[in-house]
């Protein structure tokens, strides 16, 4: 069992059961007690296979943002460390976040229309899927609450599923073409931030997916890191030099849209 271990104080609550597995919302609370605040979900990489990965690694980001007021969360989903894990799960799980911030977003002190999702590598691929298809849901959902967040981040992830399920899933290489962002380009992202490394595997098929994008009328700043590799703006890498810039980048990013009002 996976250990999750934080460095700064956070509030755990449910967001959704599967049998005996609880997945949880770890919430760094800004000081600010506001109403109708921002909200940041942090989704992981890392999660197709059993690595190390915990919601945890993304908590110095999320301190950051809630030292500028808004609520920021490292969010628990399926992984490949639940048994029979499958992306489907996870895509689900992105979508029951989101709207579990909606259908509580008076309890918890923001504002339905202002929920932000970022996600790295695989963590990235479900959250563009979670868009995408929508198709895909548990059925304990209330399909009627939008799952769709207000803007999203995105660093360098795999947007290939042909290639993710023939190598991963294989199970699923029949549904793979469904569930390959890059073979079912449409207008249907928020605004969003794209960032990724020239060194970074996915990297052309990022910059190719963020084009054919674009070009249906999608809005992504696509931001390129000259040499950096995947995972580069994990805290304690490049002596956190691309770990501020990112952090202040998403910053900038969210204060440019006025609908945040960040």
């Amino acid at each position: 069992m996976r250990v999750i271990k934080f460095e700064y104080p956070v509030n755990e609550i449910t967001y959704k059961v599967i049998g005996e597995r609880k997945l949880k919302l770890y919430i760094l609370e800004p000081e600010n007690n506001a109403k109708n605040r921002t909200a940041i979900l942090f989704f992981i990489g890392g999660s197709f296979g059993k690595g190390s990965r915990t919601p945890a690694d993304f908590q110095h980001q999320a301190k950051y943002f809630s030292s500028k007021g808004v609520v920021s969360i490292c969010v628990d989903y399926r992984t490949g460390h639940d048994e029979g894990f499958s992306p489907i799960q996870a895509i689900s799980d992105v979508k029951s976040a989101v709207r579990f911030m909606r259908e509580n977003a008076t309890d918890l002190g923001v504002a339905p229309n202002k929920i932000v999702v970022c996600g790295s590598s695989a963590g990235g691929y479900i959250a563009v899927s979670s868009i995408m298809f929508e198709n895909i849901n548990d059925n304990s959902d209330n399909p009627n609450t939008d799952h769709i967040p207000d803007a999203l981040v995105v660093f360098g992830a795999g947007m290939d599923g042909v290639d993710i399920m023939s190598r991963r899933y294989p199970e699923l290489f029949e549904r793979a073409v469904e569930l390959s962002p890059l073979h079912n380009i449409k207008k249907c992202l928020p605004p969003t931030l794209w960032m990724c490394g020239t060194m970074d595997e996915f990297y052309d098929q990022n910059k190719n997916f963020a084009k054919l994008m674009v070009d249906k009328g999608n809005e992504i700043n696509f931001i390129t890191y000259e040499g950096m590799e995947h995972g580069f703006f994990h805290y304690g890498r490049h002596e956190n030099r691309c770990f501020h810039d990112t952090t202040l980048k998403i910053e900038n990013f969210m204060k440019s849209l006025k609908s945040l009002n960040l």
